[in-house]
């Protein structure tokens, strides 16, 4: 054999053991424990099985026999295939879909008569538009494309959009066999559907509250899209990641947006005096139209007592004019002489002392008592 030892140095192929009778894989020559396996024993013992089996080689008609009959054994095994749990299995025979297989182990026929594909329908695929990120969820070092994130809206403004669409497949046969390029299918048909709700969207909703409803309008176009098209495809969330105005003219949306809120916080100020104002007038306008009615009302009932009473003096008269009369006369002498001073002198003291008619008697009741002066008198 090529490897013994030749001249007796006990070395084997590498020459003689350095540091006196190590091996190469550092132990003594007949040393215990695990030899190196020998190769050219393993191969000569496998082909004196082989001649045992064929005796006359390979050439003759057992021997290709034996050859084509392993063939056979390893095209036909060649067949057999694993559908992993997050796949299923298409089956293809000749180019004709004619199954498809649950998870697990299957076996088909081996090719070119039948071929297995085993698309992966659990897994959720995503496509960005509008950018391309860098696989960091801090969107840290993204791309911004503006083919696909400018877009206009239903104001005939330009708004800078960029989102995503997670999908997974639902017919693998539909995905497989009915589009070519399932992704820029799902990226096309995205963009479009997003740009047609874009459109009849204005800008400011766009950018704020109206963010939401763009989502579920865009999924539901998207998805009725892809369905016409027999895709296979199920889109399962539109996700906006951004919705500004365009970088060029920010600073001057910025503005727009600072006078917009400057007139919304006017208006809400003249709002506020309104609501001020308003109630107070109607409150004191109310009170007037109260007071005017009770005026009326008690003008209305007055009027309707003196007529009352008229009509019950002119009865009563009816019955007794002379008592009537000399009652209406006593009664106005009292109302005409109450707040004079009156002086009453009884006609026969007149005669009998001789009293001068002319003399201020009126004055006398505002001459101080006798008692009164003759007490201021007696004063030092």
């Amino acid at each position: 054999m090529p490897w013994s030892n030749q001249g007796g140095g006990g070395g084997g192929p590498w020459g003689p053991p350095p540091g006196g009778g190590q091996g190469p894989w550092g132990r003594p020559p007949g040393a215990g424990g695990p030899q190196a396996p020998d190769l050219e024993e393993l191969l000569r013992r496998g082909q004196d099985r082989l001649r045992k089996l064929v005796p006359g080689g390979f050439g003759t008609g057992k021997g290709i026999f034996l050859v084509v009959l392993v063939l056979l054994g390893l095209w036909g095994a060649s067949g057999i295939y694993r559908v992993q749990p997050d796949e299923q299995g298409v089956v293809l025979r000749f180019g004709q879909y004619v199954r498809w297989e649950q998870p697990g182990l299957h076996y088909h026929l081996p090719a070119p008569i039948e071929a297995v594909y085993t698309p992966k329908v659990t897994r959720v695929s995503r496509i960005e538009i509008g950018y391309r990120s860098a696989g960091d969820s801090r969107r840290i070092g993204e791309r911004d494309v503006p083919d696909e994130s400018l877009m206009l809206t239903g104001d005939e403004n330009i708004i800078d959009i960029d989102f995503t669409v997670f999908w997974v497949i639902k017919d693998p046969v539909q995905y497989l066999f009915k589009i070519r390029d399932p992704e820029a299918t799902v990226k096309k048909a995205a963009e479009s559907a997003m740009r047609e709700v874009i459109g009849r969207t204005e800008l400011q909703p766009a950018l704020t509250e109206a963010r939401q409803q763009i989502e579920t309008s865009t999924r539901q176009l998207l998805q009725a899209m892809l369905d016409e098209y027999t895709t296979g495809v199920e889109v399962t969330q539109v996700q906006l990641q951004k919705s500004d105005p365009p970088a060029p003219v920010v600073d001057a949306f910025n503005d727009v947006q600072r006078a917009r809120a400057d007139r919304e916080r006017l208006r809400n100020e003249a709002e506020t005096y309104r609501n001020d104002i308003i109630p107070r007038a109607r409150g004191e306008a109310e009170k007037l139209i109260q007071e005017a009615s009770a005026y009326r009302e008690q003008v209305v009932s007055l009027a309707q007592g003196d007529a009352a009473r008229f009509l019950s003096v002119y009865n009563a008269y009816n019955l007794g004019k002379d008592v009537t009369a000399r009652r209406m006369y006593l009664e106005t002498m009292e109302q005409v002489l109450r707040g004079a001073n009156k002086v009453i002198i009884d006609s026969g003291a007149m005669g009998s002392q001789g009293v001068v008619p002319y003399l201020p008697l009126d004055r006398l009741q505002h001459l101080p008592a006798p008692s009164a002066a003759r007490g201021a008198g007696k004063q030092p």
